[in-house]
């Protein structure tokens, strides 16, 4: 496995959710350096008696914004 995406969603009260798209791999962080070291330390665990672990981590922030028509 070379690399596991995460989509990374900003929350209403600031903090982040990231899940990766293709294991059962779920965390958050209050800040952007949070989440990030959180996703790190959740695939670690997720593939902590596995040989084969991630070469790269790819955290895609979606963002979500809307606008009112004046």
């Amino acid at each position: 496995m070379k690399e596991l995406v995460f989509e990374v969603t900003q929350e209403e009260d600031g903090g982040y959710c990231a899940e990766c798209l293709t294991e059962n791999i779920f965390t958050q962080g209050d800040t952007w350096e949070a989440v990030r070291t959180n996703v790190q330390e959740a695939v670690r665990g997720f593939f902590f008696d596995q040989p084969a672990t991630p070469r790269r981590i790819r955290l895609h922030l979606v963002r979500d914004e809307i606008l009112a028509d004046a």
